[in-house]
């Protein structure tokens, strides 16, 4: 749980052609704004009609509620390490009328074990370091259904290229999708 201070802030975001609305506060990334890679990544985002979902480091939950809003047939399961991240995007969910979406809170992919997913979309904590991603990236690859896609956005200044590479690594095939504002979503597909 962050230790600073309370300091709530309720923004309105344009996000393919929806109006959503998202109380953010201190110690959660990217608070009081959408950042430009989440933008990025959630315009880039292809979701599955009725397939499973799961927002890796969801924040305050703007990449899936998202999901939640555009593919109302899906089921999106969104978890974090940060209890007020989990409590914002618990609250933000009902404020967008996401009835879909699920947040669970822990470390990692403890919160889902034994679950697979249609897709696995993440704007991973790369300040954390290369090390903590790449293993985010590989233990997604374990909870990917066959066919199914992990979809990550980084800026190209902090290490984009790098995690293209580990993707490539990691999966059957690998590509950056999107593009722009110096930031890249990229994605890697399970095999069959």
């Amino acid at each position: 749980m962050p230790t600073s201070s309370r300091a709530e802030k309720e923004i309105t975001v344009d996000l393919a052609g929806r109006r959503l609305r998202f109380v953010t506060d201190a110690g959660v990334f990217a608070r009081g704004k959408l950042d430009r890679g989440t933008r990025l990544l959630i315009k880039a985002m292809d979701i599955p009609e009725g397939g499973l979902v799961l927002d890796l480091g969801c924040g305050y939950g703007p990449i899936g509620i998202a999901a939640a809003v555009l593919a109302p047939t899906c089921r999106v399961y969104m978890i974090d390490i940060n209890q007020r991240a989990c409590e914002l995007a618990r609250r933000n969910a009902s404020l967008n009328a996401a009835t879909n979406a699920e947040v669970r809170c822990g470390a990692g992919f403890a919160p889902v074990e034994g679950m697979k997913f249609d897709l696995v979309l993440s704007n991973p904590p790369i300040r954390a370091g290369k090390a903590v991603v790449f293993t985010l990236i590989e233990e997604a690859a374990r909870h990917l259904r066959s066919g199914g896609r992990l979809v990550l956005v980084a800026q190209t200044k902090q290490g984009a290229k790098s995690l293209l590479r580990k993707l490539a690594e990691t999966f059957p095939a690998a590509r950056e999708v999107e593009k722009g504002g110096g930031y890249r979503v990229m994605e890697g597909i399970a095999g069959e």
